[in-house]
């Protein structure tokens, strides 16, 4: 790997899809829901026909809390399949969040990353949503950044000029960020729109498809590429001894 990992102070970090399985809690309301309906689509199929309406009501309603967002994008992947979601549905999925499974290796390699790097979030969700999968990740951030603090969602620009704020309140510059995540659409887009060095956490790397997060609608770029957060750790670890 060609990309100097020792000549960065600061890591921004996407939370769901790089540090916690949103795919696996939004799939275990999903799946549920479609067995109940008496539904035949599994569950790569549910997480791509919500994934469009997730994002396209993050674009309609940027300053709308996640939760509300959740139950909005399930009721319209309701009626893409012919189906109503009932309010309750709607909202288990919108309180599901602090539910959401980290993923194993996350909590270890962000304590690893922690000796090199201020941490950073950056992430599309609400503040209590975080604060219930943050005691799943354990993590030290010197930063965290919602869609809650900035009325958006990624991959609008307001996080990262809320992240070039904190740079500046921290003494580092631009170029001494690396942004980290796993979503081409939410994360790499705006990243390189802005600039930014980032490395790509490619969670779904033995798996077709792109699963919760829609395909990238604009051109992309990533200067590393990870299975997972421990061969992250692992190459930081590495490159810093």
């Amino acid at each position: 790997m060609s990309l100097d990992l020792t000549a960065f102070r600061v890591l921004s970090f996407d939370c769901y899809g790089t540090l916690i399985d949103w795919e696996q809690g939004i799939s275990a309301v999903l799946a549920a829901w479609a067995r109940e309906q008496g539904l035949g689509q599994g569950p790569e199929t549910l997480l791509e026909t919500y994934a469009g309406h997730e994002a396209a009501v993050m674009r309609e309603y940027p300053t709308w809390r996640y939760p509300e967002v959740l139950a909005e994008a399930f009721t319209r992947t309701g009626s893409s399949l012919g189906t109503e979601v009932g309010r309750e549905w709607a909202e288990r999925l919108g309180g599901s969040v602090p539910d959401w499974p980290a993923f194993p290796d996350s909590a270890d390699a962000l304590a690893r990353l922690r000796r090199h790097y201020d941490l950073v979030i950056v992430s599309n969700v609400h503040r209590d949503g975080f604060a219930g999968s943050n005691a799943r990740l354990r993590g030290d951030f010197t930063r965290i950044i919602t869609a809650e603090d900035v009325g958006a969602y990624k991959p609008a620009d307001p996080h990262f000029e809320e992240l070039d704020a904190a740079l500046e309140s921290l003494g580092h510059g631009r170029g001494q960020l690396l942004h980290v995540a796993q979503s081409l659409f939410h994360d790499h887009v705006p990243a390189r729109r802005r600039g930014l060095a980032s490395v790509w956490i490619n969670r779904r790397h033995d798996r077709p498809g792109w699963g919760a997060t829609p395909p990238p609608a604009e051109e992309w770029h990533y200067d590393a590429e990870f299975p997972s957060m421990a061969a992250f750790a692992d190459a930081a670890d590495r490159q810093h001894a």
